[in-house]
């Protein structure tokens, strides 16, 4: 089976402090890179796909749900659907984000246009 081409995104500024690449998705998951300047602050929200967050490099500060939580780097933070969740850099950070569903939002305002029905890319 011939793997189908897939085209990573081009970083995007989502403000001073936090800037996000979204990389080519499979059929169910995608995941992206988010890039933390220190201070950088993603405000509280919460969407229905479940998310693994993994530090690369950095220190962050993550609440779920109320609970507040430090992340360092080499360490992963689950996020069940639909759990309001918010994130502090505590340290320039790297995080590699995983969401299964694919969130379409994200993959739609990176460029990468797939087919809702199949999950692939034309």
């Amino acid at each position: 089976m011939t793997e189908p081409h897939r085209t990573d995104g081009e970083w995007q500024s989502i403000s001073p402090d936090i800037r996000r690449k979204v990389l080519s998705p499979g059929e169910r998951m995608m995941s992206m890179l988010i890039d933390f300047k220190k201070g950088g602050y993603g405000a509280e929200h919460a969407h229905p796909h479940e998310q693994l967050g993994f530090v690369l490099s950095g220190k962050i500060r993550m609440r779920l749900g109320g609970e507040e939580r430090i992340v360092h780097a080499g360490e992963q933070i689950y996020v069940p659907g639909d759990v309001p969740h918010d994130v502090l850099a505590l340290e320039d950070s790297l995080v590699l984000e995983t969401f299964t569903p694919l969130r379409h939002d994200l993959l739609e305002a990176a460029g990468i246009i797939i087919h809702k029905e199949t999950g692939n890319q034309p």
